[in-house]
């Protein structure tokens, strides 16, 4: 089997581990509301980005939605899949990519921080101007109001969507990043062999 098709072999099973992943989710009530969860589906993209290169980061968190699509089916019109995908995105190829400038432990530990960070950051447009419009008109009856409520059950000072996503949601999808970048780092080592297709 020559490089490539290794690559895309591992790209395939490493997307079916994150497909898999995304249904162990937990919700966290006493930091922000329990219609947001708490998942490390990214980890996969980012033990791609790393060991295959960035685009194939991007690959898994695409192929990654895509099963859970035809398998589970949308609820969302597929603008949760699509959120969930440039987040995914933006977090496996920041890592990447600066992990390509030089392998070593010390860039690969940049690059997590940045890519969750990134992913942090880029969670604000995609949640304020796609995913939150949508779940509201579908779970909270057009109402922003009844969304924020939530909020304020937790921090009673908040008072707008945007004021919401800046305390509560870019953070923790900050920590999102940064979990499964700790899990990454521990268990980057013994799949290494698998991964690259070697026992280097």
């Amino acid at each position: 089997m020559n490089k490539r098709t290794y690559h895309l072999v591992v790209a395939a099973m490493l997307s079916a581990v994150a497909f898999v992943l995304m249904f162990l989710e937990v919700s966290i009530p006493a930091v922000i509301p329990g219609f947001v969860k708490m998942d490390i589906s990214d980890l996969p993209a980012l033990l791609g980005a790393f060991s295959l290169g960035p685009i194939y980061g991007i690959l898994i968190s695409l192929l990654k939605n895509v099963l859970n699509a035809i398998i589970e089916g949308t609820t969302t019109g597929y603008v949760g899949e699509l959120c969930n995908f440039l987040l995914g995105a933006a977090f496996s190829f920041s890592a990447g990519i600066i992990y390509q400038v030089k392998k070593n432990k010390r860039t690969a530990l940049l690059g997590a921080a940045v890519g969750s960070v990134v992913m942090g950051l880029v969670s604000l447009p995609v949640n304020y101007f796609l995913t939150y419009p949508l779940y509201i008109n579908l779970y909270f009856g057009g109402s922003q109001e009844a969304c924020v409520a939530l909020y304020q059950a937790i921090l009673p000072s908040v008072d707008s969507l945007l004021q919401c996503l800046l305390i509560f949601n870019i953070p923790f999808t900050i920590v999102k990043g940064l979990l499964c970048s700790a899990i990454c780092f521990i268990i980057y080592k013994p799949l290494s062999p698998i991964l690259h297709g070697s026992r280097e």
